[in-house]
């Protein structure tokens, strides 16, 4: 296992140590989380603009996890390379970024968990480990939220600015682990996307209503028929 210490606070691309492994021969890049509740989202939008930045070698896969739990095992297994993006409360300042490593990724997912998706994530990386196929090298990349209770909101500004740097800092683990990241030049079609069009980040925020026509529950975009129902 890497001899770098398993946790450092991310401030430039560059800050991030190198590893001396031998190359991976598959790479699994992953977002999780819940992109209807507000910075929730942030390890799916970042997958989101890695996809739609950028291209890479064939043995790199990018996953849109979202809240999937278990159903992930067989991605986490597959992987010699993991890189992970989540929001992660750390205690920090909203926006801060911070990088956990190898082992230390279970036990830090499980210190202090928002939602039950870093529980059911958790189990995955335990039950790879369980399994004798946990991957040699894994990276996750936490964001700190700053907000979580708003049903169908977007990422507030300090976690959306704070993508860039994730982006970059994934970008550059990819191409230290032989992934070859290069500005796509590709058009993704609707069948390849990770994130289906509708939303999309862009969709997402210019199609959310007015607050006085959304509710906590819901709102048109999800719940046209309640909608309907309610203002009958």
């Amino acid at each position: 296992m890497s001899t770098f210490p398993s946790e450092t606070t991310c401030h430039h691309p560059g800050d991030t140590p190198l590893h001396t492994h031998t190359k991976p021969r598959t790479i699994v890049a992953l977002g999780i989380g819940n992109l209807l509740w507000a910075d929730e989202g942030f390890g799916v939008r970042c997958i989101e603009a890695l996809q739609r930045r950028y291209e890479f070698a064939e043995h790199v896969t990018l996953i849109d996890g979202g809240t999937q739990g278990l159903y992930l095992i067989q991605h986490v297994q597959a992987a010699d390379a993991l890189l992970i993006f989540d929001a992660i409360d750390y205690g920090l300042e909203p926006g801060t970024l911070k990088q956990i490593r190898d082992d230390d990724v279970p036990r830090f997912m499980g210190a202090k968990k928002m939602s039950l998706h870093q529980t059911g994530f958790q189990e995955v990386l335990s039950l790879a480990q369980l399994t004798e196929k946990y991957p040699a090298q894994v990276l996750l990349i936490g964001c700190q939220p700053q907000e979580l209770e708003d049903y169908g909101g977007s990422l507030r500004p300090v976690v959306k600015a704070a993508m860039e740097e994730a982006i970059a800092l994934g970008v550059a683990q990819i191409e230290r682990w032989g992934g070859q990241p290069m500005p796509r030049q590709t058009p993704l079609s609707g069948r390849d996307v990770v994130t289906l069009e509708e939303l999309a980040l862009a969709a997402y925020e210019t199609q959310r209503p007015d607050p006085t026509l959304a509710c906590r529950e819901g709102d048109e975009r999800f719940f046209p028929s309640a909608i309907t129902t309610a203002g009958n």
